[in-house]
């Protein structure tokens, strides 16, 4: 299963609003790659920003499979990509 930047995007929303008690509207992300630190991304949210490393966006998957998806998936079996844009692939 492969899943697109933007659900990527959500999953960040959703987790980070849990974890804030906010509306996962209310939640800004804006992906990243770099060649020397690899994938993140920029969250926004409160006035504030800050940003989370792959294994946060890792996480954020995990948990956006099991709550939208019912399937149950582990950090090792999603692989962070730079296509045209970042994809996930979950194996």
């Amino acid at each position: 299963m492969r899943l697109s930047e933007q659900d990527i995007i959500n999953a960040i929303c959703l987790h980070m609003a849990e974890r804030k008690q906010l509306p996962p509207t209310q939640i800004e992300v804006e992906m990243m790659w770099d060649e020397d630190y690899g994938f993140s991304a920029e969250v926004h949210s409160e006035g504030r920003s800050h940003i989370i490393i792959a294994a946060t966006i890792k996480e954020a998957i995990e948990r956006y499979m099991l709550t939208q998806h019912n399937v149950e998936v582990i950090g090792e079996q999603i692989h962070l990509q730079l296509n045209e844009e970042i994809v996930a692939d979950i194996i």
